[in-house]
This record gives C-alpha cells, structure tokens and sequence, in this order.
C-alpha cells in the first residue's frame, strides 16, 4: 500500500489529527444518507442513532467488540458538515468532523479525527480507513464486511508516516 492510498496523520500538541478523504462518485444526498440515516448507517459502521443538530444525542453500537459511543453533535450543517465524539462515558474526547464538498459530478467527504496522545493514532486512522472502504462499497449497492487486510495495511502505514 503506498502513501497515496491513505490519509494523513500527524502529532499535534495534544495528540494527532488524522485527515482521511474519499472521492465518491454519488451525490452529497446518497452520501449525507450514509453518515446519518440508521438503516445506511449499520452497512458500513454499526446500528446506531444520530439526532441531526447541534446538541443531538450519537449513539452507535459496536455489538462484536462491546464498544458503545455515547455522545452528542458538536457541529451540524446538513449535507454538509456533522462532528461528535468518538467516545463515551469518562472517556477522553475524541473529536471527529465528517465534511461533503462537491467534487464533479460526485461528492468528496473529509473525516478529521481528533486523537488524544497516548492513544494508537495509527489503528484508529487504519480502521476508518477500513470502514470508508465500507461506506464506498455500501453505496454502490455491495455492502463487504470490514477489510481486514486493508486495516492491517494502512495501519502500517500510518505508523511509518509517524516515524517519518
């Protein structure tokens, strides 16, 4: 996998700033859907539940690892910009921001993770990177199950990027 096949990750002074984006070849409706509609939403991440404004309540359930995100929108400009955390609980704040831009006649959607320092930057990058692959192929009508492979990969990735 080369660099070009991933984000970027970097330190920043309170952790890291991972920046992943995807060039889809559908519309911000089709994608917007994908982020925030339950049903869309359990194809490619997990069941969960989005309140669509400023202050909603995220709740989406990892069933097979047990993790459970409880959190609330910090940010919302439909079909646009949607932000929470990517915690629960007592956690550490996980700040995530999903941006849709028009790109051609497709959409292009930019995730910024916000990730604490102490934290493996490179493996919570490499699983979104494995869940966009996800979200790609859900809108196209197939969902996969989550490319294992391709997480492996990019994690090794990011981690070089680090050490660079």
């Amino acid at each position: 996998m080369s660099t070009a096949d991933i984000g970027t990750l970097q330190r920043t002074a309170t952790g890291f700033e991972g920046r992943l984006t995807r060039r889809l070849d559908h519309g911000a409706d089709a994608v917007w859907r994908m982020l925030t509609d339950p049903q869309a939403m359990a194809q490619w991440l997990a069941p969960g539940n989005i309140e669509l404004c400023t202050g909603g309540a995220v709740r989406i359930d990892f069933v097979d690892s047990g993790i459970v995100i409880d959190s609330r929108v910090t940010a919302f400009e439909a079909q646009r910009v949607l932000a929470y955390s990517w915690s629960s609980g007592n956690e550490p704040e996980r700040p995530m921001r999903w941006e849709l831009a028009p790109a051609g006649e497709g959409t292009a959607l930019t995730l910024t993770l916000q990730i604490p320092a102490g934290e493996d930057a490179a493996k919570a990058c490499a699983g979104f990177e494995g869940h966009l692959d996800m979200l790609a192929a859900a809108l196209e009508g197939v969902p996969i199950k989550f490319p294992f492979e391709r997480f492996l990969q990019a994690r090794s990735a990011y981690n070089a990027q680090l050490a660079g």
